[in-house]
């Protein structure tokens, strides 16, 4: 059986890091800011790699194995922090100082005070195991059940069981069977699989956060950047569902044109940064008045709408005076503003959205004509709205 040169695979391991480690910062400059943790990983390869480096060179100095073990433990314990910050979690820095600390003092007492080679590769390894068994149960826990979340996590499960099994060898047989510079069945199957494996875990991570890109962007097509609500994009694709719910469930829905009044000298006289934060404050106040069901988008200027699935026309005006109250509360931080609103129900499926939608912008019209701050309903789809309807606000 030919064995693998342990120094050939450390090489080229190195060098794969390296320019793994390039790849995820560069990801890190260029994904959008909702994907954390890619410049922790690109650093943790990093100090992979000068640990590595160092490695190579402990017989120079006995500090150098020190520093190549902190810079080790460093590169794994950033991996850590990276998927962490992936999945939203706080970075467990108390985690990372602990196991660091005891690692390098653990390296420092088996090699100046009681030299054990043995010793050192059971604490390193055992305390390696603490970073990446985290990382495991954080896929686990917040992980999703998509290709790339599970195909991350058996890396993560494969990585921490190898360093797992070299600490525990080390501890039972010694270090005849955990010396990687010496050739041997152990060594080099662990070579082999523990510096592939960082590559792997590498291409694991970056397909987690390539699938977040993926969502993110996807996100972002549907979404107003401003409000953060659904745009007329997203807000067409969502019609689009609960219109067929309507027509298989014989159901019918609402749908609210909301516009702010006199939004123009709200920008002439207060600035539009103050018209942004006007805009932004709408967009809440309404989706705090809805149902986890309902739907609020913008439609561009300050123009919003609201759809309310499997909801009936009283229904529909319990919500609009719920939204007009909320929106006339005085809040500090915006100036005081009112809104106009017209009220359409769709009972027919056979109606479009866009049938819907003019026959709401009427009834907003109509609104506005008659003083504003107040709703006017439109009327059903065929008939004709009248030139002024009876007051409502």
């Amino acid at each position: 059986m030919t064995l693998l040169d342990p120094l050939t695979v450390v090489v080229m391991g190195t060098l794969m890091a390296a320019a793994m480690s390039v790849v995820l910062y560069s990801a890190h400059l260029n994904f959008p800011k909702e994907i954390q943790g890619l410049r922790d990983w690109a650093l943790g390869l990093i100090l992979l790699v000068l640990g590595a480096v160092l490695f190579s060179l402990r017989d120079l100095s006995p500090i150098i194995p020190i520093c190549a073990n902190s810079f080790l433990i460093w590169g794994v314990g950033l991996t850590m922090i990276g998927t962490e910050r992936f999945y939203g979690v706080r970075p467990s820095w108390w985690i990372f100082n602990l196991v660091w600390g005891m690692a390098v003092a653990g390296i420092i007492f088996w090699l100046l005070v009681v030299p054990s080679f043995s010793a050192r590769v059971a604490t390193f390894s055992i305390l390696a195991f603490v970073f990446y068994s985290r990382q495991v149960f954080l896929i686990w826990k917040y992980g999703d059940t998509h290709f790339s979340s599970q195909f991350f996590g058996a890396l993560m499960i494969i990585q921490s069981a190898v360093v797992l099994t070299r600490g525990l060898l080390a501890v039972i047989y010694g270090s005849a069977n955990v010396n990687l510079m010496i050739a041997g069945p152990f060594p080099s199957i662990y070579l082999a699989v523990g510096h592939f494996m960082i590559l792997l875990m590498t291409v694991g991570f970056m397909t987690v956060c390539t699938r977040r890109l993926q969502t993110t962007l996807e996100l972002r097509s549907t979404l107003d950047p401003l409000t953060e609500i659904l745009n007329r994009r997203g807000f067409a694709d969502i019609y689009a569902k609960e219109h067929a719910l309507m027509r298989r469930e014989g159901t019918c829905m609402t749908m609210l044109s909301i516009d702010i009044d006199y939004f123009k000298k709200i920008n002439d006289g207060h600035g539009h940064a103050v018209g942004d934060r006007v805009l932004i404050d709408v967009a809440q106040v309404i989706s705090k008045a809805l149902r986890a069901s309902d739907h609020v988008a913008r439609f561009g200027g300050e123009e919003f709408v609201v759809l309310l699935p499997a909801t009936g026309l009283d229904r529909a005006l319990h919500v609009t005076e719920r939204i007009q109250s909320a929106l006339r509360a005085p809040r500090t931080d915006v100036p005081p503003y009112t809104v106009s609103f017209g009220v359409a129900c769709q009972s027919s499926a056979d109606e479009s959205l866009e049938g819907v939608l003019i026959r709401a912008d009427k009834a907003l019209y109509c609104a506005k004509e008659s003083g504003r701050d107040r709703y006017e309903i439109a009327p059903d789809a065929g008939m004709t709205l009248p030139a002024r309807t009876e007051l409502r606000a």
